[in-house]
């Protein structure tokens, strides 16, 4: 059924995979399907902002995050047989590069975490629910148990 799935990841926030990377990898080898895992490392959002640092800052920040998910790939999933999988890094708007990852990559099922939303967010954090929002392929939403 599924063929690729990608799985999102926030290298800064353990929630936001320690219960759905099982589920990931669960469903990736159940259907046979390759797991794409995505981190995404947010723009500065202004122009203006991204003055304030020098040059080669993104490209080291761009490094540094392939580094921990490559890190965070070999200590998670080292134990898993028969499973194909893969990191990307993505940088810009998260949910935007998400959605973006997904449809490049053919993906046919996007994994993704929510946080226990807070009265403003109701029922998924605002990255999540924009991904729900906008992707064109099924979501599954595994909730955090925080």
């Amino acid at each position: 059924m599924y063929k690729n799935i990608l799985l999102p990841l926030d290298l800064n926030e353990d929630s936001s995979w320690k219960r759905c990377l099982p589920v990931a990898v669960d469903m990736a080898k159940h259907y046979g399907a390759k797991l794409h895992i995505v981190t995404v490392l947010p723009d500065f959002g202004k122009s203006i902002v991204g003055g304030y640092f020098d040059k080669k800052f993104e490209t080291r920040a761009l490094e540094k995050a392939k580094q921990a998910l490559e890190e965070l790939l070999d200590r998670e999933l080292a134990d898993v047989d028969g499973l194909d999988a893969k990191g990307h890094i993505a940088h810009g708007t998260i949910y935007e590069e998400i959605n973006n990852a997904a449809d490049k990559l053919k993906c046919d099922l996007i994994i993704i975490s929510s946080h226990r939303p807070e009265l403003k967010d109701y029922l998924l954090g605002p990255n999540a629910a924009r991904v729900v929002r906008h992707a064109s392929q099924s979501v599954l939403v595994v909730r955090d148990e925080t």
